[in-house]
């Protein structure tokens, strides 16, 4: 049986230092039988004439070149000129290794499933870590099919995705990602792959889940680096990603849990865009416990990042050290981070652990005991089990549209 058509599809905006290895990588793939596609979305870098040259030199590239749309703008433009039986999607700046899509292919041929989820490789400057689904890898359908439905969006602790949100590491049917992507609100910019993916998966008969982690996610200096625009913009941002999966999850079984894991999944994000705290009210996802106390935040990530922003607005407290295990790599992005192991020669009233993963948090405080931090020094968050009224606080745009106002009138009042 000859293989079938899998068309790539290749998202690109600004990014002409990258392009070239993402395409080579996609073009020297052992699984020959590809439709590459190439949708330039309006960027005034260099990419447009690297993306023609390279479709000078391959018969199976295709370039589409449209005004700038955003990323879920791109994937459709993609899709809509794509063939293929099957639909893989790769960032144009990442890359991939000889044998992914091989080994995708393999997996749904031999299952006969209707979408395979792999791991993948981060690759920060000169380090690289392997990541797998939470939920093991292996065939599921009938029943256990329905219990990974169960956890694939939210599974067990706070907040561990059971499969990624990525679409860039999984292999679609055609027919199961036009139902799903073709339909996404191109005004969402946050969570456009959560969007994509988990309503694909509620579609699928079978999913087969693998280890194959060569897919290579670059994360970059600039993704590195959260922007300060102030928590509205990422609220209003959030707001259509919550209110589009929310619409999706009203016409899933109850019984599948599909509204409770997307409130997880949603709130999540908001504590991590916010840094865990309201402006409106000065809550705080952490106990009030460190309000005017000396304290040291772990993680440089989106969370600590933003948590440390916030810190800075209100005052709440003296932010004395910061502490990441990839600290040196964060001070290549020029953020003042340091060892884990310094805290031992720090003086402090509490350390904030900037993570919404339970597992990880709790992994991450053994480690600092094991340092001689004492337990009640350590603050961790805490969810509420009523996470609908706390996603509305934080998602509640004209709210945050009133305390921004009289932020930015106090400040020009003392200007």
């Amino acid at each position: 049986m000859d293989s079938p058509l899998i068309s790539v599809i290749v998202p690109i905006y600004m990014i002409d230092r990258y392009i070239g290895l993402c395409i080579e990588s996609i073009m020297n793939q052992t699984y020959r039988n590809l439709e590459i596609i190439l949708v330039n979305d309006g960027s005034k870098d260099r990419c447009p004439e690297i993306c023609d040259l390279y479709k000078g030199k391959d018969e199976r590239i295709k370039v589409v070149h449209k005004s700038n749309g955003g990323l879920v703008s791109a994937r459709k433009a993609g899709l809509q000129q794509s063939n293929g039986l099957f639909i893989t999607y790769v960032d144009g700046d990442d890359w991939i290794g000889p044998g992914f899509i091989e080994g995708l292919y393999t997996a749904a041929s031999t299952s006969d499933a209707d979408m395979v989820c792999a791991g993948f490789t981060r690759d920060l400057f000169t380090k690289s870590a392997v990541f797998h689904n939470n939920l093991h890898s292996g065939i599921y359908e009938g029943e256990k099919l329905r219990d990974f439905w169960k956890n694939m969006i939210s599974s067990g602790s706070y907040y561990r995705p059971g499969i990624s949100t990525y679409v860039w590491n999984k292999l679609f049917k055609r027919d199961i990602l036009l139902d799903t992507q073709s339909v996404v609100d191109n005004r969402i910019s946050i969570g456009e792959d959560g969007a994509v993916t988990y309503p694909a998966l509620l579609k699928c008969k079978k999913i087969a889940v693998i280890d194959n982690a060569a897919y290579h996610y670059r994360q970059r200096e600039d993704s590195m680096l959260k922007q300060n625009t102030g928590y509205l913009v990422e609220a209003q941002k959030l707001l259509y990603l919550y209110e589009y999966l929310m619409q999706w999850a009203e016409q899933t079984e109850p019984e599948l849990r599909i509204k409770k894991q997307i409130e997880d999944y949603v709130l999540s994000i908001a504590l991590m865009r916010s840094g865990g705290r309201l402006p409106q009210d000065n809550f705080s996802t952490f106990d009030n416990a460190y309000y005017g106390k000396r304290v040291v935040i772990y993680s440089a990530g989106t969370f600590g990042q933003q948590l440390v922003n916030r810190f800075k607005e209100t005052k709440h407290c003296n932010v004395i050290a910061w502490l990441d295990d990839d600290y040196w790599e964060y001070r290549r992005c020029c953020l003042d981070v340091d060892p884990v192991e310094s805290v031992t020669a720090l003086t402090y009233d509490y350390i904030l652990i900037a993570t919404v993963d339970g597992l990880v948090a709790g992994k991450v405080k053994r480690k600092l005991m094991d340092l001689g931090v004492g337990e009640n020094e350590i603050l961790t968050i805490t969810v509420p089990e009523d996470r609908v009224a706390l996603i509305n606080r934080f998602l509640d745009v004209n709210i945050l549209k009133e305390v921004e106002t009289k932020r930015k009138r106090g400040i020009s009042s003392h200007a």
